[in-house]
């Protein structure tokens, strides 16, 4: 008897041992995620690394993806002057940034987002977390896709000197379609915050860096927040 009852406590120990490393593996995973979340906010991202692109200026072209209230927008243009295209399929929000800029045509305001087809999708809107990939609130609204590629040859755009990507776990799809269908050769800057509640989010993101690498090189990247890649040919024509 004695004999099964510490047969049983050393499985059992076994048990709680891998479920002890287990436990520890998520707590080292977030206390990593976590610290790229306190360097981003001590390094003050959101007003540094996110504005500084000393090759732009007001013949450039940027591409807002995931507009929400148009901050980043406004922001870039103070500083550049620089033709933009917004891109903000949420109604509410898309009206919000169209009333915003309704006095400045270099600002181009569109009420889609774009993606890897034409579509259309179920967005679950809660402010800036709004997604099609998850349901964050109860709150549902129907919205508009174009595919990426069609409306670049559609508005005759030949480079893009800055995209900034943030469209709540989309960004993997529309990396993709990028890559794939070569648009991503005509874009300079490329700034993208990737999602981790993505299923198998890391090794998607890898498998995008691995494809990016050929023709970008990495600038700066603080995991799963923001990260920045550059052409490795900044001299891309108009």
């Amino acid at each position: 008897m004695k004999k099964l009852m510490s047969k049983a406590a050393a499985k059992l120990g076994r048990k709680f041992l891998s479920l002890s490393q287990i436990l520890s593996q998520n707590q080292t995973q977030q206390t990593h995620k976590e610290i790229y979340l306190k360097d981003w906010f001590k390094d003050n991202g959101d007003k540094t690394l996110r504005l500084d692109y000393d090759d732009l200026n007001d013949k450039s072209i940027v591409f807002d993806l995931g507009g929400y209230e148009g901050q980043w927008s406004s922001d870039i243009f103070a500083k550049y002057c620089c033709t933009i295209h917004i891109f903000e399929p949420v109604e509410n929000f898309y009206q919000a940034i169209r009333n915003r800029f309704s006095k400045n045509p270099q600002i181009c305001v569109h009420d889609f987002g774009l993606a890897n087809k034409d579509d259309e999708a179920f967005i679950s809107v809660d402010g800036y977390n709004s997604s099609i990939t998850r349901d964050v609130s109860g709150d549902v609204e129907k919205i508009k896709l174009k595919k990426a590629l069609g409306f670049i040859e559609e508005n005759s755009i030949s480079k893009i000197d800055l995209m900034k990507i943030n469209i709540e776990g989309s960004e993997y799809e529309l990396l993709e379609h990028l890559i794939d269908s070569g648009v991503i050769n005509m874009i300079k800057n490329i700034q993208v915050q990737f999602h981790e509640f993505v299923p198998n989010a890391e090794n998607k993101m890898k498998e995008i860096h691995q494809k990016l690498s050929k023709t970008h090189n990495l600038k700066w990247q603080y995991y799963f927040v923001w990260e920045c890649w550059e052409h490795k040919d900044l001299c891309i024509d108009q």
